[in-house]
């Protein structure tokens, strides 16, 4: 897909595998977007499964995030199936809901920090013992995914911020803009430490 569209790329699409959105300014540079991508996909002998193709979206769910103007959201179904699920009592319980928050980890600040008890449960010889660090952890954790920011795009034009935070187990930034006072988000970055 990337070789169809090389010259296209991230001016207005944007190629994951077999999707590939386009976008545009306006409903008009949409619709000519999309032409050029048609007249390309005939070009290059591509079929289109046209029960897939959305036209004239103004938001929708892209490899598990919702995407709109406002920017990038966690898809509130996929972290409602995350919030009924159980607190952990063995190790791979633990390490399915780890996987399943760690695919949203970006929108929890602090989120190695946070998890760091459930990790310890996951390291090579630990007991498994569930405690109420463990516990708390996972709740907070949860309800940390319920209450996800909106990641925004950023605006090149302006400054960007960057705040840093490091402790003896974990290492954290946060990268995103200012709107008068108001602080948004771009993205989150964490690192849990080993003991090295």
């Amino acid at each position: 897909m990337i070789a169809i569209f090389q010259d296209m790329l991230e001016t207005f699409i944007e190629v994951f595998m077999d999707n590939f959105p386009i976008f545009g300014n306006s409903f008009d540079s949409c619709l000519t977007n999309l032409e050029q991508m048609l007249i390309r996909c005939k070009q290059a002998n591509l079929v289109l499964n046209w029960e897939k193709c959305h036209f004239t979206m103004t938001e929708g769910i892209v490899l598990g995030h919702k995407v709109s103007s406002a920017g990038l959201e966690v898809d509130k179904e996929k972290i409602k199936v995350i919030a009924k699920l159980p607190s952990p009592t063995n190790v791979k319980a633990a390490r399915n809901f780890l996987g399943h928050a760690r695919f949203y980890r970006r929108f929890i600040k602090d989120f190695s920090k946070i998890f760091c008890p459930m990790t310890k449960l996951l390291e090579k010889d630990s007991v498994f013992d569930i405690n109420e660090e463990c516990i708390k952890a996972f709740e907070t954790l949860t309800e940390k995914l319920m209450n996800a920011p909106i990641m925004v795009s950023p605006d090149w034009s302006q400054p960007f911020e960057l705040m840093c935070d490091a402790s003896d187990f974990a290492i954290g930034a946060v990268l995103g803009q200012r709107e008068g006072k108001q602080f948004h988000p771009i993205y989150f970055a964490i690192k849990t430490l080993n003991n090295a």
